[in-house]
């Protein structure tokens, strides 16, 4: 069963509900209120099944919106997510403002499909009829209602116009037939994409909970799914779906759908809000756009505040305009709307903007970027790559995200949330470009990825330059030089470099493959005089700073050998003040271990007995061989294990 989501459109009183009503048997006004004053105040809902050609069923769901000037925004709410619309003209009026103004909107939102209706047939003569026909034609000659030729309707066009009274019923069947025509060629929503619902109503209903409706604009929904609502981040569960006012297992994309909701009460949900799958996505408070403004709008200044809307969402956006401080009248333009809400939006998406002050439609466009920078260095250069974004393949489009994402790389979680496509479309966009390289989930533009490489050798030879006494870099202040490179990537190209036997690992340290340390005559000649000065003194070391003072080299160089000894463990530093030579302590082990068949205890003065040492020798001692476990202190005296 295919379904199509119908929207009305056109000025007050020019008989939209009627129709509706005409149509389906359906009242769509809900409200006491608009019963009572006989307007349509907010959106109303109904639906209708006609039988194809092909024997298949078409479930239309109506929207039907208000015409008033004053619920325009209501009218908003209702006519982002409708894939065909029924502009409503009556004869008895012709054209009047709020049918240009619905009718820009639905221009701005890039409807492609619609039938125009002629209402109150009846109120007038042919004559007029003919009249209000050419006028409609005029009006409408160049946009995607336009008709072939004046005079007579063409039922034959893509877009046909239909005359019709809802009173009388006169035409209603030749418009049912128009409607299974022109809906029959509208593209099916995709039900494989990830699911979003917009949310239009929340309401209690008895003996089930909170209820939620909208159009399920991508996506299938099921029993028991889990949800997130945007912005606000809760989580609920669906415990039933209805399907044009019938219990169903699923909704699928383009259907009217309401959801029974656990988790979530009436008061912590609103229109305007969406749900998606938990996890997937995030809202957003700055999306880049493509803007297009109306030929009768204003010029539009670079930081203007304007009324924004997208699906059943408003709010007050800044416009920041690229590369220029005003568009004018007509023109399409780069900008980032900066909005005071956070939205859930995605690439792709559609959204109207309206003057701040008078508040009436000015432009429109589509939702480029939905996690731009903060800061643009150059705004023709990303000008132009917005421009790829909105132009260019699901390839082209991922080829430009991730040479923009540099050596950083983009991940499939980000890659899903910046663009809604599901993970294995990304993949499959991915895999046939040759400059993509793929590390674990991360994919990286291979001329970023060589940069890397050539820094993490260039890194290296820098500091082997300035370290010539140093045996190598430690691997995590290597990783700090790349601080804006994914770990997962780092971790990948070093092991690509290790592998190619580029660099290589000494203990803790990386170093460039041949490199190491590079001593002078006179440090080489300052290595053998301290390692000879501790080995000579046994236990009883001299400090290091008198050895240091006797070398022929600057104190930083002689610290730095100081560093390698310690490092080769040739010196092993047992305190702040006291460095011993590794022969020392190793015949220092022997003779524990022989003092032990002797007796297994011994105090301090035992201990300075056995090695000759004074105080400030034996208790650094001691507690050098209680951390290396050969003793262990209890009280005065130490247990030797």
């Amino acid at each position: 069963m295919k379904s199509v989501i119908v929207g009305t459109a056109g000025h007050i009183d020019h008989g939209k509900t009627a129709l509706v009503k005409a149509l389906t048997g359906i009242d769509a006004d809900r409200l006491e209120e608009e019963k009572r004053r006989g307007i349509t105040i907010d959106i109303g809902f109904a639906n209708l099944e006609l039988p194809m050609p092909d024997g298949e069923t078409l479930r239309l769901g109506f929207v039907d919106v208000p015409g008033h000037e004053r619920f325009v925004r209501n009218m908003l709410a209702g006519i982002g997510g409708i894939d065909l619309v029924l502009l409503v003209i009556a004869a008895d009026e012709s054209i009047k403002p709020q049918t240009r103004e619905h009718f820009d909107i639905c221009r701005l939102l890039s409807v492609r499909r619609g039938i125009t209706v002629l209402t109150k047939s009846d109120a007038v003569d042919q004559e007029t009829l003919e009249v209000v026909r050419a006028e409609v034609q005029d009006f409408l000659r160049g946009s995607f209602l336009a008709q072939p030729t004046l005079g007579q309707p063409n039922l034959d066009a893509p877009n046909p116009m239909v005359d019709v009274s809802s009173l009388t019923g006169a035409g209603i069947d030749d418009l049912k037939r128009e409607l299974v025509k022109v809906a029959g060629e509208v593209p099916a929503r995709n039900s494989n994409a990830i699911a979003r619902l917009p949310i239009d109503r929340v309401f209690t209903m008895k003996g089930f909970g909170t209820v939620v409706t909208g159009t399920l604009v991508s996506g299938t929904i099921h029993k028991e799914d889990e949800f997130e609502v945007f912005p606000t981040g809760k989580r609920v569960r669906v415990r039933g779906v209805q399907v044009h006012g019938k219990s169903a297992e699923r909704a699928v994309a383009g259907q009217r759908t309401a959801l029974n909701l656990a988790g979530a009460t009436t008061e912590e949900l609103a229109r305007g809000m969406m749900l998606a799958p938990a996890s997937t996505f995030h809202a957003t408070s700055r999306v880049d756009v493509e803007l297009s403004l109306l030929a009768s709008a204003k010029p539009l200044k670079d930081h203007a505040r304007v009324h924004f809307h997208s699906y059943t969402s408003e709010t007050i956006a800044t416009v920041l305009l690229y590369g220029k401080k005003q568009a004018a009248p007509g023109e399409t333009s780069f900008a980032q709307l900066r909005l005071s809400e956070p939205a859930l939006l995605l690439p792709g998406d559609r959204f109207i903007i309206r003057q701040f002050s008078p508040v009436i439609t000015s432009g429109g466009g589509l939702v480029v970027e939905n996690t731009p920078p903060r800061k643009v260095k150059a705004a023709t250069d990303y000008a132009r790559f917005l421009k790829t974004l909105s132009e260019e393949s699901q390839v082209g489009i991922l080829r430009a995200r991730v040479s923009a994402s540099g050596a950083r790389g983009l991940n499939i979680t980000e890659a899903v949330a910046r663009t809604g496509w599901r993970t294995q479309e990304i993949v499959s966009g991915v895999s046939p470009s040759p400059e993509i390289v793929r590390i674990g989930d991360i994919f990286v533009f291979k001329p970023a990825l060589d940069l890397v490489r050539k820094d993490l050798i260039s890194a290296l030879d820098a500091f082997h330059k300035r370290n010539a006494l140093v045996a190598g870099m430690s691997k995590e202040e290597l990783r700090g030089q790349f601080s804006e490179v994914r770990p997962e990537v780092f971790e990948g190209v070093f092991n690509e470099a290790l592998q190619a036997k580029k660099i290589e690992l000494a203990g803790e340290l990386v170093r460039l493959v041949g490199r190491g340390v590079v001593m002078k005559d006179e440090e080489a000649e300052s290595k053998k005089i301290i390692e000879s000065a501790f080995a000579n003194a046994g236990l009883k070391v001299p400090a290091l700073k008198d050895v240091l003072a006797g070398l022929k080299v600057d104190k930083v160089r002689a610290q730095k050998i100081v560093t390698l000894l310690l490092r080769d463990k040739v010196l092993v530093k047992i305190s702040d003040d006291l460095v011993f030579h590794r022969d020392a302590l190793l015949d220092l082990h022997k003779r524990m271990a022989l003092e032990k068949a002797k007796s297994p205890k011994l105090d301090v003065a035992r201990f300075k007995d056995l090695t000759g040492v004074t105080r400030k020798y034996a208790i650094p001692l001691l507690e050098y061989l209680d951390r290396e476990h050969v003793t262990r202190r209890i009280g005065d005296e130490r247990l030797i294990l």
